[in-house]
């Protein structure tokens, strides 16, 4: 596709300029909002504790916050409730009868199940809001504790989360990419230059040697190319079309093939599975010393880097790469179905049930590749932070947010510009066509005068 697209058409296709400048426009308006306190904050007593616990909360909150938990914006939940939400309404639609019908009745009911998530979204920030507003309280982060400040707190950060929820719906309809991808997007590329300084000035300070910083630029490297790589592999399943007859004419049957991603669900397995491991971290981070012995025991066994903690990321990741992926990405039935309308088949495999089943032993076996490839790209940075300190805002899951988001809001753009050439191109050709109908008009008239 890249290719076939001529990118100095980018000025002359005006609808997806006007795309590009919405989408942007409400990006800046994202992050503006990350630098707008919760009322009721210490600003003072904050900043101290942010700079002290600072390695502990590590990139993951950063990271789906955009700096706004740090600095207690008003985006501070970010869009985790929504996606978390999300899942519970996913999982729930895959055993619920009532539910999988809606999904079966094509508009309406995915904007029904739509209206369930946010409900969903609403109960969970109100829930995390709750949990955060009395964690700041008890670490002594607030002006004037009491009802008031847990009130005002719960109502502004769960209206910073709708409102962000709306926001990514409304870059999803009326501009370019996925909006609560680009959201998360934005929110990992803006952190990105202080960490690097960071990280840098710590190097020219002697607290890191130049070789750990050459290796981790190094990997930074690998990591990305290695997901490039597997976000691209393909799983080509042969298609056969058979002979018909059209009147009088037989077409020959042609053939082509049927592509299956290794990571069919892209990076929806790591950020459901890190939106789980979220909220316990966040909880004690504020608590500070009046964190609870439920609370201490959790963070004891699944605080990053420990080894529950790695193995249950490990088993969300693995559990949500399948389950998403026969749900939501890649549904064998409808395939098989599909293929079946059209006349086509695998050779050697019926059609119908049978391609189905077979559709399912091979996404299964391509499905062991790609969640091993998420699990490893996510662990890696995780293990070696924790077992050599290297104190870089550097993770899996944003890598592969950042590659995956990239990839397919490029080829958005590549789609439209490609749709806008064709466009052109019919246009002329109908332009054309009138002119030539107009001359030889002109020439019968003439011949009859």
């Amino acid at each position: 596709m890249a290719a076939n697209t001529s990118w100095s058409a980018l000025g002359k296709a005006t609808d997806l300029r006007k795309r590009i400048f919405f989408t942007l426009a409400l990006l800046i308006v994202y992050r503006l909002g990350t630098y707008i306190p919760v009322p009721g904050i210490d600003g003072a007593e904050l900043r101290e504790f942010m700079e002290g616990a600072a390695a502990s909360i590590g990139g993951m909150l950063s990271m789906f916050t955009g700096g706004a938990l740090g600095r207690m914006g008003i985006f501070a939940l970010g869009i985790m409730p929504y996606i978390s939400a999300s899942i519970i309404v996913q999982l729930l639609a895959a055993m619920v009868p009532a539910l999988e019908q809606l999904k079966k009745e094509g508009e309406q009911g995915r904007k029904k199940i739509n209206q369930y998530t946010r409900y969903g979204t609403v109960g969970l920030a109100t829930l995390q809001s709750y949990g955060l507003a009395v964690s700041l309280q008890s670490g002594d982060l607030v002006t004037n504790p009491g009802f008031f400040f847990i009130a005002s707190c719960m109502i502004t950060l769960v209206g910073g989360t709708m409102f962000l929820m709306w926001l990514g719906e409304q870059i999803t309809a009326r501009g370019v990419g996925n909006g609560i991808s680009l959201i998360i997007f934005v929110g990992i590329i803006a952190e990105v230059p202080a960490a690097l300084a960071q990280f840098f000035s710590q190097g020219r300070s002697g607290a890191i040697s130049p070789a750990v910083i050459v290796g981790v630029i190094v990997m930074v490297v690998a990591v990305i190319a290695f997901v490039v790589f597997m976000e691209r592999s393909l799983r080509k399943i042969h298609i056969q079309y058979p002979r018909r007859q059209v009147g009088m004419k037989v077409y020959d049957g042609g053939s082509s093939h049927l592509p299956v991603k290794v990571n069919p669900a892209g990076v929806i397995p790591a950020i459901f599975a890190s939106s789980l491991l979220l909220l316990p971290t966040t909880i004690s981070t504020f608590s500070g010393n009046q964190t609870s012995p439920v609370m201490s025991t959790i963070m004891a066994y699944f605080g990053p880097g420990q080894p529950l903690y790695l193995l249950f990321f490990t088993l969300m990741i693995v559990f949500f790469a399948y389950f998403y992926t026969y749900n939501v990405a890649f549904k064998t039935d409808e395939v098989a179905d599909n293929l079946k309308n059209q006349n086509g088949f695998v050779p050697g495999v019926r059609p119908g049930k049978k391609t189905a089943e077979y559709l399912d032993y091979v996404v299964t076996r391509i499905l062991v590749l790609g969640s091993a490839y998420l699990a490893l790209v996510c662990l890696l940075p995780e293990i070696l932070r924790s077992q050599f300190a290297i104190p870089f805002y550097f993770g899996g899951t944003s890598v592969l947010i950042v590659v995956s988001v990239t990839m397919d809001t490029i080829q958005q753009v590549q789609s439209h510009l490609l749709a806008h050439q064709y466009e052109g191109l019919i246009e002329k050709s109908q332009l054309s066509g009138k002119g030539k109908g107009k001359k030889r008009a002109r020439r019968k008239g003439t011949g009859r005068k």
